[in-house]
């Protein structure tokens, strides 16, 4: 029950972030955006680390963290261009869809096969992530290269979430894994960044908004580690990637967007499994 309970905190503060990262992006841009959250997010964790002592973790611990890290940063990167080439009825969908199914399929063969009922909760969870994921547009794909760029990012989540899982299967590992994978998102962003010759600096009105999409995104992925340790991986990702869903109503309540058929019919699909997970 606590990794179910984890799980949707995970969902609700990475949506939140997810929407503050949005609105992030329009005063600086998407690079900057993810840069000043995994940034700030450091900061965050070293004021943490003063009072939460925890011991230096062992090499797999450390090499697990810093590819799950460079992984989920990378998925971010190739989703933010496939956004900008113009795939976004493609690209949200399907890198969402590959996020949450890769760990499913790694759970099955490292934890065993879920049972019946938790089958049918991947099942509505993983059409829920799908509906929500897509807008007002209809999905339409042109050639089987559009999916590309857009499976590529779903598996670099689904990896993030993986290697992290591997990360923290040590019992004494919490805090580490978090500071590990944000650095090497973080360094590796920060390459992009000044090669793109975009400008450091954090422009005067953006700091708000920044401060709080690192905050959030920190608690989406501390509540992941949480979820991941407490149950099964397989349902802690899937939980966790109904993200879109708070990132989807935070919208229609602030920015008065328009929430669609699907997305409605989505959430709904989403609260059927999580009830599906607690029986």
């Amino acid at each position: 029950m606590l990794s179910i309970l984890y799980g949707i905190a995970s969902s609700l503060t990475w949506g939140a972030g997810d929407f503050a990262g949005g609105l992030a992006s329009r005063k600086v841009g998407a690079y900057r955006a993810v840069l000043y959250a995994d940034f700030f997010g450091l900061l965050i964790l070293a004021i943490v680390s003063i009072f939460y002592r925890e011991s230096f973790p062992n090499s797999n611990v450390v090499i697990n963290s810093l590819i799950g890290g460079a992984l989920g940063t990378c998925g971010l990167l190739i989703l933010y261009h496939s956004l900008s080439i113009g795939q976004m009825s493609i690209a949200a969908p399907v890198s969402a869809l590959f996020a949450a199914l890769l760990p499913v399929i790694f759970g099955a063969v490292t934890q065993g096969l879920p049972s019946a009922i938790q089958f049918i909760g991947f099942a509505l969870a993983l059409a829920a992530v799908w509906l929500i994921s897509q807008g007002d547009g209809g999905f339409h794909i042109g050639k089987l290269s559009d999916l590309k760029f857009p499976i590529l990012a779903g598996v670099g989540f689904g990896c993030y979430f993986i290697f992290i899982h591997n990360a923290v299967s040590d019992p004494d590992s919490l805090l580490w894994p978090m500071i590990l994978s944000r650095l090497a998102g973080t360094l590796l962003v920060f390459l992009i960044v000044l090669a793109r010759r975009e400008p450091l600096p954090v422009p005067h009105g953006a700091w708000t908004v920044a401060l709080i999409n690192a905050t959030l995104d920190l608690g989406g992925n501390f509540f992941f580690i949480l979820a991941s340790k407490a149950g099964r991986l397989d349902i802690a990702s899937i939980l966790s990637s109904l993200y879109p869903g708070m990132t989807v109503t935070l919208a229609w309540l602030i920015l008065k967007e328009r929430i669609s058929r699907k997305q409605v019919i989505g959430i709904a699909l989403a609260f059927a499994a999580i009830y599906l997970f607690t029986i």
